[in-house]
This record gives C-alpha cells, sequence and structure tokens, in this order.
C-alpha cells in the first residue's frame, strides 16, 4: 500500500490561468512535505532547502502532466550534495531524495542558505514517462537537458522551461529554516510558484508580471505568514485576475512497500542470498527515496532461495 508521509491539511497547489489566457501560474504551499523529507533523510538545512526547492519544482512542473504520466528530475551536479533525484505524479504526489544529505556550508556572502554552492553545476535532466504499467503499456519517454546555470534550482528549472519547452516563465522557490532550541533546525516555511507566458500575450502583460513579481515578497515569507498558494498568485499577478483551473492537496508520498522489497529480493542472484543469509541472518532494503527500512528475515529468505533454486 502507498504511505503519505505527511500531513496534507495546508500543503496545497492551486493552478489557474490570468490575462485572458495568456498567462498560466501555478503556486503551492509545500512546508509540511518538505518538513517531512528532510527528517526522514536526516538532511541538513542547506540539503534541506535544496531538496525542498526541488520537491516543490516537481510539483509545479507535474500540473503539466496527463492522469497516467510522471516526471522525474535529475540534478547530476558536481556541488557536495553529489546529486538530487525528485520523483512527481500530475495527482500532487511527489517523493526525492539527494546522494549526500548530511553534507553542509556555511551561509553565503548574502547570509543565506548556500543552495547554489552545495548544488555546483552540472545537468539538469527532465524525464517524463507514463503508461498503464500493470497491464504492460508504456509511453515512449521525454528526455529533455539543460546545463545547471547556477544551481539555485529554481533559475534551473526556468532556464529548462525557456530552453526545452520553449516556454517564457518566472519560477521563485522557498524553504526557510529555523534553528531549534536544542541546537537542531526545523523548516517553517516552504512552496512557490510558476508564471509562463504564452505566445501572442501583450508586451504590457509582460512587463507588468515582471514588475509585480520583482516587488513581492519573498515566498518563504508570505507563507511563514499564513498565506496560501492563491494569495501568493495575487502577489504575483497585481491587477490581473485570476481564474482557478485547480486546487488540491499536495504530499510526499513513496510508492515503496515490503511486497515490492520482496520482488527486489527474489531478482538477486540466489548465491549472493545465501550469503546475506549466512553472513547477515537475513537482508535489509532502504528506499532511497523515502528511506524507509524493510527487513527480510532468515524463513522469508530461505524460502525465496529454496524458490528461485527450484526455478
Amino acid at each position: 500500500m502507498d504511505k503519505e508521509l505527511t500531513r496534507d491539511s495546508f500543503d496545497r497547489l492551486v493552478h489557474a490561468t490570468a490575462c485572458d489566457n495568456e498567462v498560466r501560474c501555478v503556486a503551492a504551499v509545500t512546508t509540511n512535505l518538505v518538513a517531512e523529507a528532510s527528517k526522514r533523510h536526516r538532511a541538513s538545512p542547506t540539503v534541506s532547502a535544496a531538496l525542498g526547492r526541488s520537491l516543490t519544482g516537481g510539483l509545479l512542473l507535474g500540473t503539466m502532466l496527463k492522469d497516467v504520466e510522471r516526471l522525474t528530475l535529475v540534478f547530476q551536479c558536481d556541488g557536495p550534495i553529489g546529486g538530487i533525484t525528485v520523483d512527481a505524479d500530475a495527482h500532487g504526489n511527489v517523493r526525492g531524495y539527494v546522494k549526500n544529505p548530511s553534507v553542509d556550508l556555511p551561509l553565503n556572502n548574502r547570509r543565506k542558505l548556500d543552495v547554489g554552492g552545495i548544488v555546483g553545476r552540472g545537468m539538469l535532466h527532465v524525464v517524463r514517462e507514463g503508461g498503464y504499467y500493470e497491464m504492460g503499456i508504456y509511453r515512449d519517454a521525454y528526455r529533455g537537458s539543460v546545463p545547471i546555470v547556477s544551481g539555485e534550482i529554481a533559475e534551473d528549472i526556468a532556464y529548462y522551461l525557456s530552453q526545452s519547452e520553449q516556454i517564457p516563465s518566472a519560477v521563485s522557490l522557498g524553504v526557510f529554516v529555523m534553528p531549534d532550541e536544542d541546537a537542531h533546525y526545523r523548516v517553517t516555511g516552504a512552496g512557490g510558484f510558476m508564471i509562463q507566458v504564452f505566445p501572442g500575450a501583450s508586451e504590457t502583460v509582460v512587463a507588468e508580471l515582471e514588475e509585480t513579481i520583482r516587488q513581492m515578497p519573498a515566498v518563504t515569507e508570505m507563507i511563514r505568514e499564513g498565506c496560501g498558494p492563491r494569495d501568493i498568485l495575487h502577489a504575483a499577478l497585481g491587477r490581473h485576475r485570476l481564474t482557478v483551473l485547480e486546487e488540491k492537496p499536495v504530499r510526499f508520498r513513496c510508492t515503496c512497500s515490503y511486497e515490492r522489497a520482496l520482488r527486489i529480493i527474489s531478482a538477486i542472484d540466489p548465491e549472493e542470498l545465501k550469503s546475506m543469509l549466512l553472513e547477515d541472518g537475513g537482508a535489509e532494503m532502504v528506499c532511497h527515496f523515502c528511506n524507509a527500512s524493510y527487513r527480510i528475515d532468515a524463513a522469508t529468505l530461505a524460502d525465496i532461495i529454496d524458490r528461485e533454486t527450484r526455478a
């Protein structure tokens, strides 16, 4: 059974249009799901910001998907974080992980978490695929790749949209991490928005949007003051009215399970499984996406070995 790893009461996404359908806009508040991801991966403050921005970005891009499609963002980078992978669907579900969750960096020269420094340079890969996998029906995957231009995540996603999708886009993503009294920290605000201008939009509209977006408060500041996705979009659009197409909860959800762990174990060479049984008295599978651990006891592993040996 799929696991919902966080409450979705306050994490929501709004998908809308404006300016007589010349503008597409999406905003999301993702504080709870980013906090859950940070906790599950035991991520440092700077890694929490990088992973949280990527998770939110995946959800925003997920609104472009069809019902059975999934989207994967991969930041293949040379920074200390080692890489970021995010998987999102069209229904507001997202999961993700980084290669090195415990690394951290000092604040940058603007006294902000140095997300660009911890990500570094490299390539951003976006994969969109879909199909009815249970029935063996697949669609050809779409793959797009662009250089990482800043490592700040939002700028990199905007660059991808302009280059691979040919859509001029403004993307803002933020994660606010606050120290706790016991020298730990917690995510107290996370979210973002994406404004896209379709071909044919007037130069006046584009200039107005650029100005209102430039002058609006930081996304995390608005979220920490209690603003929701609609409030964020109203601030970004200024005088232009919003036509909401969809509003839905978003959540960190992983599709791993004990049954899936058993299927993975069953695919391993029986001789290697025998070594696990002898040396460890069983086997353990850890999901990269959510850090959940599945223990396969000795009796179950012995049954798998016997079945695979006789097959």
